[in-house]
Order: structure tokens, then sequence, then C-alpha cells
């Protein structure tokens, strides 16, 4: 239910003029369809989840606007996001720690959208979940403070990954494809040399890479939004078939290449892409998103194989995700789909260990070596 704003609750004689009733009606259906959490219009018939376009795509280069200097950009992330998660996985695979630093807001998304975490937060744990910490930026409140100070007429949402130029006071980009690409090489020059020779974007793969890229996209990253933000069953039911359908065939991918990751022996963007949403299927996406025709660690073993690996044997992946963040903001940010924001115990554990299997495959693992 939409609340009434006090200002307004004590003047409710007001509706008794005519035509008054009318206009706040309208008003209060506009406000409702403006909310920050509404992922699919509500006038919208279709049901579908149509994701927006980042705003800021400017790029780091030497010689342009935003050349790459140590301790110039300011990277604002949330561990619950995966696009920002790709960022930090990136930041740490090409060593940009002392470069790049970064702050993550807390996991709760609010009608003003993501907040930065104060000193009473005591449930949001990880690396730098902090106010912000930009000289200037003492006041801030939310990352939005930071879109109205660099346009105060901005209109569009306010998204992380968000890379700030605070030297300039400027946003370079809130694109998470592009940031990744701007740390795999526009900083090489100030980078440790076994650094410079980590090639995430391989020109000899580059072509396998993009055309990955664009279903795995569409139909995977994207593709678990379109289907837990359906608000028709024709709309969801169109979404999860293909994301099932893509995920056959990263398994199948999977399963005829030497590995261990994506695209053979080294990790590359395709990598880091996919993993940011396999991390969260079964720990979020199959109940909270009602993808749940298979889970990962039972339904897909060659999937759930990579990704364990990466986790457990990659630093930059494993240590870059923070499960509680991830859990929290999904289901007590989400009220459309989740009103009571009960966020579910289980599946614990949230991953589990390299040579760890569910108990179905323990039990038929037992009974062929009895064979």
């Amino acid at each position: 239910m939409l609340s009434i704003p006090i200002h307004i609750q004590a003047n409710t004689s007001a509706f008794k003029k005519p035509g008054t009733r009318a206009f706040f009606t309208k008003t209060f259906a506009k406000m409702a369809e403006d909310k920050i959490t509404n992922w699919v219009a509500p006038n919208d018939k279709s049901g579908e989840f149509k994701r927006g376009q980042s705003q800021f795509r400017n790029f780091i280069k030497k010689g342009g606007e935003f050349p790459p200097e140590k301790g110039r950009y300011h990277l604002y992330v949330s561990y619950a996001c995966p696009w920002a998660h790709r960022t930090l996985i990136a930041r740490q695979l090409k060593g940009l720690e002392e470069i790049i630093p970064f702050t993550s807001v807390h996991w709760h998304m609010g009608q003003k959208g993501w907040r930065f975490a104060t000193s009473e937060d005591k449930d949001a744990p990880g690396a730098n979940v902090v106010a912000d910490p930009v000289k200037g930026h003492e006041k801030y409140q939310h990352l939005r403070d930071i879109y109205f100070q660099v346009d105060p007429e901005y209109k569009g949402r306010f998204t992380v990954p968000t890379l700030y130029d605070v030297k300039q006071g400027k946003i370079v980009s809130n694109e998470s494809s592009e940031i990744i690409r701007m740390f795999y090489t526009e900083f090489d020059d100030i980078i440790d040399e076994k650094y410079r020779n980590i090639h995430l974007y391989p020109t000899e793969l580059q072509s396998e890479i993009e055309s990955a890229n664009e279903w795995t996209y569409n139909d995977i990253n994207n593709g678990v939004y379109k289907s837990g933000f359906a608000t028709t069953e024709e709309a969801y039911t169109k979404a999860v078939t293909v994301l099932f359908n893509s995920l056959d065939r990263v398994e199948k991918h999977l399963s005829e290449t030497e590995g261990p990751y994506y695209f053979g022996k080294n990790i590359t963007e395709a990598d880091i892409r996919l993993y940011t949403t396999i991390v969260r299927f079964d720990v979020v996406y199959v109940q909270h998103f009602k993808t749940n025709i298979r889970d990962i660690r039972s339904g897909y073993p060659y999937i759930h194989k990579w990704l364990r690996n990466l986790y457990w044997n990659v630093p930059a992946f494993g240590e870059t995700t923070e499960f509680t963040h991830i859990k929290c903001h999904y289901t007590k940010s989400h009220t459309q789909i989740n009103p009571h924001s009960i966020t579910p115990v289980g599946p614990e554990p949230p991953i589990l260990k390299v040579d760890e299997e569910v108990p179905a495959v323990k039990f038929a693992l037992a009974m062929a070596a009895k064979k």
C-alpha cells in the first residue's frame, strides 16, 4: 500500500474540492509507477523485464580526458550485484588493488537506491563496506548523491558499478562490461609485470568471447532477471525456458573443453561474466527468481566443477564473493517479489567444496563403486 505523505495527510479536506481527488489519484498512481523497485512498469502488459542502458560511457586511456593514474579513480560497487562483482574480480586479477580503491554500499536498496553503510550497520560483512570515503563526500548517504553532484538534472537509475574520477568530480562509467576492459589494459604501464602478462581478452579468442558474451548476457546474466521480474506467466515461462536452454549449452561446452576454465587453460572474460551469475544461482535465483527447473549443484556437473574451481582456487573470485550481501539484498530489497522480506536459511553450505557433492551424487558414486 502506498502511504500518503504527512503534509498531504494534514490537508485531506482538500479532497472535497472538485477535481482534487482525481489529481491526487493520478499523482499517487504516477508515484507507484516510478518506484525504483518497480523493475517492470505496472502498466506494461507484456510483463517482461527490460534492462535500461547505462548512462555514463566514458573510457580511461592515455592522452584522454580520463588518463590512467594511481589513486585518481574510485570504484563504487555492491557485493550483492553481479554486474559490480565483475569489476571486483577484474580489478584483483589485474593487480589494481593499490591503483583503484573501492567502496561497497550496504546490501539494502530502498526507495532512494543504494545507500552507504553507517557505523551502526553490523549486518554487512566484507572489506570496505563503509561510508563514502572520498573527500568532499562526507555528507553523502546514498550513491545517488554522487550522480546528482555530477549532474543535478540526472534522470536515470543510480547503478553499480560506478567508476568515479576523484580529481575532476566526474563519473567515468557505470557500464560494467566497459569498466572491466579498461582494467584489462589501460593501467598496464603502472602495474607489476606479472599482471601485465595476464590477458583476459586475448586476441586469438576475441571472436569466440564476443560470441559467448552475446547469448550469455541475454539468456543467462539478464535471463535470471527476466525470469524473476516477470509479471505475467507468459513472460516468465519464455524467459526461464531460454535461460535453461542456454545453461544446457554452457554445460555441453564445458564438457568438451580441456578446462579448467571456460576457454581452456587460462582465465578469460568469459569466466568473469558467467561466474557472477552462476555463483548466485543456487543461493538466490532458484528460489527468489523461480529459476528452479534444476539447480547447479545437482543438475549441471560440469558447470558445478568449473564454479567450485574458480571460487576455491582463484582468490579474485572467492574473496570477492559475499553471500550475506547476495542473499539479503535480493530477498529484502525486492519487496514486490518477497513482500515480507524473509531470507531463506539455505542452501547450506552456499557453495560446496571442490571435492564435495550433494548426497544423491555421493550415493550414486558409492553404488557404482560396489559394482
